[in-house]
């Protein structure tokens, strides 16, 4: 099923504004919620693109720790960062046994640095009352 586009003349003001909310930081007048990056707007793998960008790079069991994650679900989310190469993972033999470190590829930096900016716009235009 196909959305209705609506023009401006056919929306409330509540609507109105929060259209101007989501379109402050440049993005076109269509742009909304789903328009933040929701590979990142998960909890789990923001905390982890969080992490590693002010770490650098972090061992499974320092993001373990940090996030309060299980195996199966840093593993699933390191995993979904790794094929939209956003994280890399490598694998390193310390005192006998295999240590995988994650880091940021410079792409997952910039989408990073995209999603905290478009983040940073929509809280700075919520403080001022959506007069964007």
């Amino acid at each position: 099923m196909a959305e209705k586009k609506l023009a401006d003349d056919d929306m409330s003001g509540v609507a109105r504004t929060t259209r101007r909310l989501w379109s402050v930081d440049g993005r076109s007048e269509d742009a909304g919620p789903l328009e933040l990056d929701r590979l990142i707007h998960e909890r789990v793998r923001l905390g982890i693109v969080s992490a590693l960008a002010v770490n650098g790079s972090l061992a499974f069991n320092e993001l373990k720790e940090i996030l309060g994650a299980s195996d199966g679900n840093l593993i699933t989310h390191a995993r979904r960062l790794e094929e939209a190469g956003y994280v890399v993972a490598e694998k390193a033999m310390e005192g006998g046994s295999s240590r995988t470190l994650y880091r940021l590829t410079e792409a997952g930096s910039r989408e990073f640095s995209a999603y905290l900016d478009h983040m940073e716009a929509l809280i700075r235009a919520t403080r001022d009352g959506g007069d964007a």
